[in-house]
């Protein structure tokens, strides 16, 4: 194991353990070093991959300190490896996407409260009866991140945020380029919505399964 990697891992295993917790300060590098029975170099090194990555937070004048932890923050370096795709490895993102949203629709049908439904209605409304296909695009992204925090699980909304970039110039080429795409979006939006209104977890399911497969579908084609 590299040093570094070994310095990485014997911090994990102090939050892991519970002895340093989210907001703790770790002690200072000379003393946290001869804890660890590291060299101060490669503490240094581990303390900047784990920044990275927003596992610490180094306060320059201040500290290091572990950061909240929260999915959100962890998750966010998601975005950072997913901005590096290949336009070939779309296809793949899409599968991803057609897996998660379909169950995070479903558990919005049951968990999304009804401001909450409110708002993803008016969403919808909002987008007037000729949008642009930019405008469409920035109502579908937004459509669909209200859903994924509507089933009121941070992690899996975390994880479709994530992933929703890489489809997003499908998306533009499909509104572009297929005749009816701007319709059928904004008829498969209204029925998730009907379905999460009538808090039926299967139908809402199946709607977004619609909805994201037949992105995934033209692609194929397309491609």
């Amino acid at each position: 194991m590299a040093l570094t990697d070994e310095a990485i891992d014997k911090i994990k295993g102090m939050i892991t353990s519970g002895e340093l917790g989210p907001g703790d300060r770790l002690p200072k590098e000379a003393d946290l070093a001869e804890r660890l029975g590291l060299s101060r170099n490669s503490l240094r090194e581990a303390v900047k991959a784990l920044s990275i990555i927003r596992v610490l937070d180094v306060r320059q004048g201040d500290g290091t300190y572990v950061t909240s932890l929260e999915p959100p923050l962890l998750l966010d370096a998601l975005s950072f490896v997913v901005d590096f795709h290949r336009d070939d490895t779309v296809l793949q993102f899409l599968e991803v996407r057609r897996i998660l949203e379909p169950a995070a629709t479903a558990l919005a049908a049951q968990r999304m409260p009804e401001e909450g439904i409110v708002k993803l209605q008016a969403t919808l409304d909002g987008l007037g009866s000729s949008p642009s296909i930019e405008a469409l695009v920035s109502n579908d992204l937004d459509f669909h991140r209200q859903i994924a925090a509507g089933a009121g699980n941070t992690v899996l909304c975390s994880l479709i945020d994530g992933l929703s970039g890489p489809t997003t110039r499908a998306r533009i080429w499909r509104g572009l380029t297929q005749q009816g795409a701007v319709t059928k979006t904004r008829e498969q939006h209204q029925s998730i919505v009907d379905a999460i209104v009538a808090r039926e977890p299967e139908l809402a399911r199946s709607w977004a399964t619609v909805h994201v497969a037949g992105v995934e579908d033209w692609l194929r084609r397309a491609l």
